[in-house]
């Protein structure tokens, strides 16, 4: 497996090595220990979700704060989806920056995402099945966003401008405004 760092250092492209033959393909999606001896820390995931999404659905950018605050280790297993992570980190260098990532069923890429980062994915084909691992539990009482068309963060969500949102997204906070990591 491939590991990748990205412009924001803590943030992480996982390529799996295939094995594909005329009656289809094999691959690893997971190892923990080489995922550890990439981030360089332990890590111990607690949660497995999966989403299914129709073309055009945005979804975050979501977070939660201490003490329930979750990485994310990302994947697509049907369609494509444009990722994004924010840096909501007050103390880093690179607060306020984002990074974005193509992920597939094709291309099988992982996106890790640590505590400390808003994330949100929007669909690019008719329908896309995500699944990610988290590091905690689902708190809905620590749970945040910002707004996906936040100016100041001034994503580029692939050509999708007018995407379908939940009620609770179209009332995220921006960026300035939102409670964030110290």
């Amino acid at each position: 497996m491939k590991a990748t760092r990205l412009e924001i250092h803590d943030l992480m492209v996982f390529e799996p090595s295939m094995f594909g033959d005329d009656r289809g393909f094999f691959f690893e999606s997971f190892n923990q220990k080489t995922f550890e001896d990439a981030v360089g820390y332990r890590v111990s995931f607690v949660q497995d979700n999966h989403s299914h999404s129709l073309q055009g659905v945005l979804r975050g950018l979501h977070y939660q704060l201490p003490p329930h605050a979750q990485g994310k280790l990302v994947r697509v297993v049907q369609g494509v989806v444009y990722d994004v992570a924010v840096d909501i980190r007050k103390s880093s260098a690179t607060f306020g920056k984002w990074c974005g990532v193509l992920l597939s069923a094709e291309n099988k890429r992982q996106f890790w995402i640590p505590e400390g980062f808003a994330h949100g994915f929007v669909t690019l084909t008719d329908s896309a099945d995500f699944l990610y691992k988290t590091t905690n539990y689902y708190a809905p009482q620590s749970e945040r966003s910002i707004i996906w068309s936040d100016p100041d963060l001034a994503i580029d969500w692939h050509g999708i401008n007018t995407p379908q949102l939940s009620a609770k997204d179209w009332q995220a906070a921006l960026l300035k405004d939102a409670e964030v990591f110290a």
